[in-house]
């Protein structure tokens, strides 16, 4: 509807990343059709670091990310943005930039790849613990062995594959190719382009790659049962034409996942108390898993620094020391927590212990010349 006036309260929003060198209107289909039913959907032309094209390299993903990231900054500025509830969707190269950017910023809450690049080389480089939001991928028929082989394609890993604690959705929508992903592309397509499946079948599975896109996004945006149940039917139960798709779910592993992140979560949950056992398990399942002296101690000082959290540093001290026992400056910082606390024996066992290890460390020689005449007249 021309000159619509917009419509009050706050919205969803989706962050569109196009193709190496797409135009911002590359999904003006899509988009429109998303914007119909509730949503913000923002798009920007692909430009690369130095040049007018992105390169399709490591620096053409961060240049892309970056941009991703600008969008979501400008999004914030939209009074009608709920920036609580944000989805990256994207396309070849774009399909891929915007799981590098999922990895690294918690505002996304879900991603849509349109046969997004695949390529190991790239998708190596992202940590599939740090991928935990719901991801739905669409994609193009798939290709032979020898197709594969021929284009020079490296089999041996898949992102898809790697990501454990994230739902993962699968959809193959088999009468598309991968250009019949931007609807910009696909409207100037000739006559001639359309060989095995027509114009009409294409652009009937172009159709039906925007509801399930669509339904998606109400499902893990919105929390729609009804959308849920349409992405927990095959395809044909939704009234998807027979042989035109097919889809697969891998849903998220339960449990906490194997990171910092998770290992903070899980404490909270849990309590701190629980560290070591906690850490332990997450450690075995994900041997990329560690924390450092450094990052227990400061982890410690932050929760002594907040109210009433004495004893959650105590117990994160005592982990390191766990952790790392023959680490002076941990025994250190644990006798100061217990200080803090009031536990004197406790304490001056620590300041002893931390001084066995450095005789050096003159705090926990000042504090034991403190500390031990009170706990001798005891």
């Amino acid at each position: 509807m021309r000159d619509a006036t917009p419509a009050a309260g706050k919205y969803p929003v989706v962050i569109y990343a196009p193709g190496v060198g797409g135009p911002g209107h590359e999904p003006a289909d899509l988009g429109e059709y998303l914007a119909s039913h509730g949503y913000i959907v923002i798009a920007s032309r692909n430009l690369g670091a130095r040049t007018r094209m992105l390169v399709p390299d490591t620096e053409g993903v961060d240049t892309q990310m970056r941009d991703i990231q600008f969008l979501l900054s400008h999004a914030r500025s939209l009074p009608q943005a709920d920036m609580t509830q944000v989805a990256v969707a994207g396309w070849s190269w774009g399909g891929m930039t915007n799981v590098f950017a999922a990895e690294r910023d918690n505002r996304i809450r879900a991603l849509v790849s349109l046969d997004g690049t695949r390529e190991p080389e790239q998708t190596r480089r992202i940590d599939p613990h740090r991928i935990t939001v719901p991801w739905l991928y669409i994609q193009r028929r798939p290709s032979t062995v020898s197709e594969l082989s021929k284009a020079g394609v490296e089999t041996s890993f898949s992102l898809l594959n790697e990501v454990a604690y994230a739902d993962v959705r699968q959809l193959v929508m088999y009468p598309m190719r991968h250009g019949d992903f931007s609807s910009a592309a696909l409207r100037l397509a000739q006559p001639g382009y359309f060989q095995e499946y027509s114009r009409a079948e294409v652009e009937q599975a172009y159709h039906w790659t925007a509801r399930y896109v669509l339904e998606f996004l109400n499902a893990t945006l919105k929390n729609d049962p009804a959308a849920r149940a349409f992405l927990d039917r095959a395809p044909v139960d939704n009234g998807v034409p027979r042989h035109m798709a097919s889809s697969a779910h891998a849903p998220a592993r339960p449990g906490p996942v194997p990171n910092r992140e998770g290992f903070a979560a899980a404490l909270a949950q849990r309590g701190f108390g629980k560290a070591a056992e906690l850490y332990a398990d997450l450690h075995q399942r994900n041997k990329a898993f560690v924390l450092t002296d450094y990052e227990i101690n400061n982890w410690g000082y932050a929760l002594l620094r907040q109210a009433g959290n004495v004893n959650d540093a105590i117990a994160m001290f005592t982990f390191g020391t766990t952790l790392y026992p023959d680490n002076a400056n941990l025994f250190d910082s644990l006798g100061e927590a217990q200080e803090y606390a009031g536990d004197t024996a406790a304490a001056v066992a620590s300041y002893r212990r931390s001084l066995a290890l450095d005789p050096g460390n003159v705090n926990a020689a000042t504090r034991l010349a403190k500390l031990a005449p009170a706990q001798a007249s005891r």
